[in-house]
């Protein structure tokens, strides 16, 4: 069992990692990949150390809905930016795998704000920031599910 929860726990941090910068999600995979390590014999971590990840991983979890929002509101953006921003960023996703899922995020923001009536300057502007909170959330993802992996890494190091 315990060699199952180590390939399930190393195989979630992977995912984890992959999925902040795709559409899943990242930090909380990352997050159940620690348990399932912690739960076997190969890594014992504090509860004081599960607890912050996890409190880490929901907070992330939370802003990565707020920050790309809060990036286009910040750079005037309205509602119709934020739909085109997730339809363009999905649509980015399924026609154009690794690069598709950013100019989508960024060429469905602009497309949204000018269906929403904006010039081409204010819908420009818009997914400027769009595409700015859009990175920002996916940096914060990054970072936390590197953490997680590298505190995995020395754990089961410190057992092997």
């Amino acid at each position: 069992m315990d060699i199952v929860l180590l390939v399930l726990g190393i195989v979630s941090l992977l995912v984890g990692l992959a999925g902040a910068l795709l559409p899943l999600p990242g930090p909380p995979l990352s997050f159940v990949g620690l348990l399932f390590l912690h739960f076997s014999r190969f890594a014992d971590f504090s509860t004081s150390i599960l607890v912050t990840f996890g409190i880490v991983t929901l907070i992330i979890a939370v802003l990565d809905y707020y920050i790309p929002i809060l990036g286009m509101k910040r750079f005037g953006g309205t509602n119709y930016g934020n739909v085109g921003a997730i339809v363009g960023g999905l649509a980015g996703l399924l026609f154009i795998p690794g690069i598709g899922i950013f100019a989508g995020t960024f060429i469905g923001a602009a497309i949204g704000e000018l269906i929403g009536g904006a010039d081409l300057k204010k819908a420009l502007k818009s997914a400027v920031g769009s595409f700015v909170g859009f990175l920002t959330g996916i940096f914060l993802k990054v970072v936390l599910c590197v953490a997680m992996i590298i505190y995995a890494g020395y754990a089961l190091y410190d057992q092997i």
